[in-house]
C-alpha cells in the first residue's frame, strides 16, 4: 500500500512539473526530480521497464535544464555586447 501511495505522489508531482516547465527552468529541474522519483517507484513496484524509461527521462530533463541555463547565459552576454 505504501509503495502505491508513493507512486501516486511521485507520478502526480512529475506531471504537474511537466505542465509548469514552460514558466521557469526551475520547473524543468523539478520535472527531472519527478522523473527520478517515478523511476524509483517503477523499480520498487517491480515494473523495471517503467523504471528504466523514467530514468532515461530524468537524464533528458537534466540535459534540457543545463542547456536552458546555457541559452540564458549566452543571450545575456549577446545582449550586453550589443549595448
Amino acid at each position: 500500500m505504501a509503495v502505491t501511495i508513493y507512486g501516486v505522489v511521485a507520478v502526480s508531482f512529475m506531471m504537474v512539473m511537466y505542465a509548469l516547465e514552460t514558466r521557469s527552468r526551475h520547473f524543468i529541474a523539478a520535472f527531472a526530480l519527478g522523473c527520478a522519483l517515478s523511476s524509483s517507484y517503477g523499480f520498487l513496484a517491480g515494473t523495471w521497464p517503467f523504471g528504466v524509461v523514467e530514468g532515461v527521462w530524468t537524464f533528458i530533463a537534466l540535459r534540457r535544464y543545463v542547456s536552458t541555463g546555457k541559452l540564458a547565459t549566452s543571450s545575456t552576454v549577446t545582449a550586453r555586447s550589443k549595448a
